[in-house]
């Protein structure tokens, strides 16, 4: 088992490591800029491996941030010991989240953002924008960086299997196969125009923490998630 590293965008690192006897992908991003962030912890056993993928673009201990979508082990199990290896850096994550979780979890105070607040990396900035249930959690939110346009989507588009670092093919049917089997998305009133919300922002990359990195029609990708999954929605009022 070993976690790759790749450009997806310019200073963007997608960390990859696929577990083969779960046949999934866990992927980590890093934006490396005068404040480096992290989304996406890792889960602590992966810690070693994906804090070595790091250090092979900057220096672990020089870590600003550590960020996630969500309260989750693979998104946040090894955030402690992140804070361990950094001693500048600090969790931010939605405020609500930190009010139910972080604030305790966590080893040191986290900074709470709110919803479309931006983070100043210098040379990049990033977005956190609240999508509560969507996919799932109600601490659920994403990044998007501003310059690259870059979405940073958490479980969005979650697929099975093992994946290229970078794709223009197809991602929308490999996420609802996976729908198919987890059940891990909140089929709600508000999951496809959340979703339409991200894809009115224009991003040029999706950025997935199990699939490939996505630089096809990013806006076409989410409408299309979006309408099959109004469209359960819709066939679950009815039965």
């Amino acid at each position: 088992m070993e976690t790759t590293v790749t450009e997806i965008a310019p200073d963007i690192y997608r960390l990859s490591t696929y577990i083969s006897e779960a046949d999934f992908l866990f992927n980590q991003f890093l934006i490396n800029a005068e404040e480096p962030l992290l989304f996406h912890c890792g889960l602590r056993g992966l810690f070693p491996l994906v804090s070595d993928a790091v250090a092979r673009v900057t220096p672990v201990e020089g870590l600003r941030w550590i960020t996630f979508g969500h309260v989750e082990a693979d998104e946040c199990g090894s955030m402690n010991s992140w804070l361990a290896a950094a001693p500048r850096a600090e969790v931010a994550h939605g405020a609500m989240g930190c009010i139910v979780s972080v604030n305790d979890m966590a080893d040191r105070p986290p900074r709470p953002l709110s919803d479309g607040e931006v983070l100043d990396l210098g040379g990049k900035r990033v977005r956190r924008l609240e999508t509560p249930h969507v996919p799932h959690g109600w601490d659920a939110g994403v990044m998007y960086e501003e310059t690259t346009r870059t979405l940073l989507c958490g479980d969005l588009f979650t697929a099975i299997g093992n994946a290229p670092a970078l794709t223009e093919s197809e991602i929308v049917g490999p996420a609802l196969a996976a729908e198919d089997v987890f059940k891990a998305s909140c089929l709600t009133a508000e999951t496809a125009p959340t979703m339409r919300r991200l894809a009115g922002l224009g991003p040029t990359a999706l950025g997935l923490m199990h699939g490939p990195s996505y630089t096809g029609d990013c806006n076409q990708a989410l409408g299309d998630l979006a309408s099959a999954y109004e469209a359960r929605f819709a066939d679950s009022l009815r039965k």
